[in-house]
């Protein structure tokens, strides 16, 4: 394993081989799921329901920020909701094994939600003030949360390190994010909301829908911040958002200034995610998932797009 490919050493054979150490006997079969900060695989296993490990991204995250995204969905769990928590696997969640850091999951099923149909958006705007009303109740230390250090200058100094960049974009890039940090930090302080343990990463990719209603997977983004981080990704349109605030005031209040801070958090999260992608591109899985980064013209545009939602803030 290094630093450019860290995961290069996980054939399957590896993969099965280091479920088998925590005491499952596997049966050979071995799927790759969509992935690309961890790594993650259903295993089979004899005489028993498969099970999801999730190989963690090393350096990314401490074992102790790792140990509260556990605790937290424990927590949610024993509260009755239907989050997926970490199984414990002789007394402990996280598991050494080879140099990797390793966790299993129990397999959970389920198709993506309806983002139009109005039961499909109160249901979960019901479980996220669920999820919220447990969060609300302690603090992450080691997780961070969603500012403007974590979200726009470490990005933004990522996407400068990177060769990426064309050095054409250097200084229009380096000003367009420096313009954004004065009425991003305006727009929070005007919002003034009560940060909260969250999801964190509460798309649609990550709610699996059957017949008993939602449940929400991959906790890896929790971090401390705002209740809203937790619902703009879920509306598409602002019937949408009126829905999942329908439901999620069943449950628990909302604070309706918060509703200033999704296009601060929509925008923080284009930064981020261009400064990801810097970040991992030394990971093969990088450069063949998203070969169009690679392109002066996409880089061209994103700088473009700050530069217009920096006076769009501003006005």
């Amino acid at each position: 394993m290094s630093a450019a490919a860290p995961y290069a050493d996980l054939t399957p054979e590896r993969v099965l081989a280091a479920v088998e150490t925590l005491g499952l006997a596997t049966d050979g079969r071995l799927l790759a799921l969509n992935s690309y900060e961890n790594r993650v695989y259903q295993v089979g296993i004899e005489d028993a329901a498969p099970v999801v490990a999730k190989f963690y991204r090393p350096g990314r995250w401490t074992d102790a920020a790792i140990g509260e995204e556990h605790a937290f969905a424990a927590e949610l769990a024993a509260a009755e909701l239907p989050v997926v928590a970490p199984l414990v696997v002789g007394g402990r969640s996280l598991h050494a094994v080879e140099g990797h850091r390793l966790t299993l999951y129990p397999r959970r099923g389920g198709r993506a939600p309806q983002l139009e149909s109005a039961e499909h958006l109160q249901w979960m705007g019901r479980l996220i003030a669920r999820i919220h009303g447990i969060g609300a109740r302690a603090r992450f230390a080691a997780r961070g949360t969603i500012d403007l250090a974590t979200y726009l200058q470490a990005p933004a100094a990522a996407v400068l390190a990177s060769p990426l960049l064309p050095d054409t974009l250097h200084a229009r890039y380096r000003a367009a994010t420096g313009a954004l940090e004065a009425p991003l930090r305006e727009r929070f302080d005007a919002a003034g909301a009560r940060s909260l343990r969250l999801h964190g990463d509460c798309h649609p990719g990550n709610v699996l829908w059957t017949d008993h209603g939602p449940h929400f997977v991959d906790l890896d983004d929790a971090r401390m911040g705002p209740a809203v981080q937790d619902l703009w990704m879920l509306a598409p349109d602002e019937r949408a958002l009126d829905l999942l605030l329908e439901g999620y005031q069943e449950f628990r209040d909302f604070d309706y200034a918060e509703l200033g801070l999704i296009e601060p958090l929509r925008l923080l999260r284009q930064v981020h995610w261009a400064g990801w992608i810097a970040q991992r591109w030394h990971d093969p899985a990088f450069p063949q998932a998203f070969p169009f980064v690679a392109e002066p013209r996409w880089w061209e545009q994103h700088t473009v797009d700050l530069v217009e939602a920096a006076l769009r803030l501003q006005e």
